[in-house]
C-alpha cells in the first residue's frame, strides 16, 4: 500500500471522539484535568509578567515584554491555550455527546491535531535544551526562579506526557513533521527580528561572535531541528504503544459520554479512523 501522510483524516472526523476522551477517565474529569492545567499555566505566565513589571532594574515592563521572545514562553502560552481550548471540547462532548470540534470546518480540525503535535513535542525540545545546553548551576538560591524555571522547564513536559498516556489520540499523520519544522524556522526568524529591533540574542548559541561562528550556529540549528523530529517519532511510537496496553492488551476501549451511543459501535466498524 502506498504511503499516505494524510491517511488519518480519511473518512469521518475522528468518529469516536478520541482528542475529547480517556481510556481512564470520563469525559467531564478530563475535561476538569485540562482546565486546572490551563489555569495553572495561565496564573504562572501572568504571575511571572506582573513580577517582571514590578521587579524590573529598569522600570516598567520592557523586560516582561521581551519574555515573548523566547521559544520556552511562546511554547508555555502554546500549552495554556491548548488546554484551554481541549477543555472546552472536551466538556462539551461530556455534556451532549457532541464535541464542539465536530462543527469546526475540516481546516480547523486539522489544525487542532496539529496543535496537539506541537503541544507533545516541543515541550520535550524545551526541556532537553534547557537542563542539556543552557542550565549550567548551581541550583537556583531564590524560590521564585526555582518554580518559574521547573514550571516552565519540566512541569511542561509532564503535562505533554498527561497528553500523550491519559487520551485516546492515535498516531498523528507524519507530515507533521513539516509542520513542526517550519514552525521552528518561524521562530528563528524571530529570534533574528529580537536582535535587530531589541539588541539581544534570546539564546547565546544563535551568537555569531562566538566560538565557531555561522558554522556552529547551523549545526545547532540543524540539531534542534533533527532532534524535534526524533521527538516527534517517539511520541508517535509511545501513542502507539499506549493504544497497544490500553485497547488490546486491557480492552479499555474509552470512557464515553453518557449521551453518545455510537462511538464504540463506530470505532469497531472504522478501527483505523482516529
Amino acid at each position: 500500500m502506498p504511503f499516505n501522510p494524510f491517511a488519518s483524516f480519511s473518512g469521518p472526523w475522528d468518529p469516536s471522539h478520541r482528542f475529547e476522551t480517556s481510556w481512564l477517565l470520563p469525559p467531564a474529569v478530563l475535561a476538569a484535568f485540562r482546565a486546572v492545567f490551563s489555569i495553572y499555566i495561565f496564573t504562572t505566565l501572568l504571575f511571572i509578567i506582573g513580577w517582571d513589571c514590578s521587579h524590573s532594574s529598569l522600570g516598567g515592563c520592557a523586560e516582561a515584554g521581551d519574555e515573548f521572545s523566547y521559544f520556552t514562553v511562546l511554547t508555555y502560552w502554546g500549552l495554556a491555550f491548548y488546554f484551554a481550548v481541549a477543555a472546552v471540547h472536551t466538556a462539551s462532548y461530556a455534556h451532549s455527546g457532541f464535541a464542539l470540534l465536530d462543527r469546526f470546518p475540516r481546516s480547523l480540525q486539522y489544525l487542532h491535531s496539529l496543535f496537539y503535535s506541537t503541544i507533545t513535542v516541543f515541550p520535550f525540545v524545551v526541556t532537553a535544551v534547557y537542563w542539556g545546553k543552557l542550565y549550567a548551576g548551581p541550583w537556583f538560591p531564590a524560590v521564585y526562579d526555582a518554580w518559574r524555571n521547573v514550571s516552565q522547564h519540566a512541569m511542561n513536559s509532564g503535562l505533554a506526557l498527561f497528553e500523550i498516556i491519559m487520551t485516546r489520540t492515535t498516531p498523528q499523520p507524519w507530515i507533521h513533521i513539516v509542520g513542526l519544522i517550519l514552525l521552528l524556522a518561524l521562530y528563528l526568524g524571530l529570534a533574528y527580528i529580537t536582535r535587530a529591533t531589541k539588541g539581544f540574542y534570546v539564546y547565546s548559541f544563535l551568537d555569531p561572535a562566538q566560538k565557531g561562528g555561522s558554522g556552529l550556529i547551523a549545526a545547532y540549528v540543524f540539531g534542534i531541528a533533527v532532534g524535534c523530529a526524533i521527538v516527534f517519532a517517539i511520541v508517535q511510537g509511545l501513542i502507539w504503544v499506549r493504544r497497544w496496553v490500553t485497547e488490546t492488551k486491557l480492552n479499555k476501549d474509552g470512557k464515553f459520554a453518557n449521551a453518545d451511543r455510537q462511538a464504540a459501535d463506530i470505532e469497531m466498524v472504522q478501527p483505523n479512523k482516529p
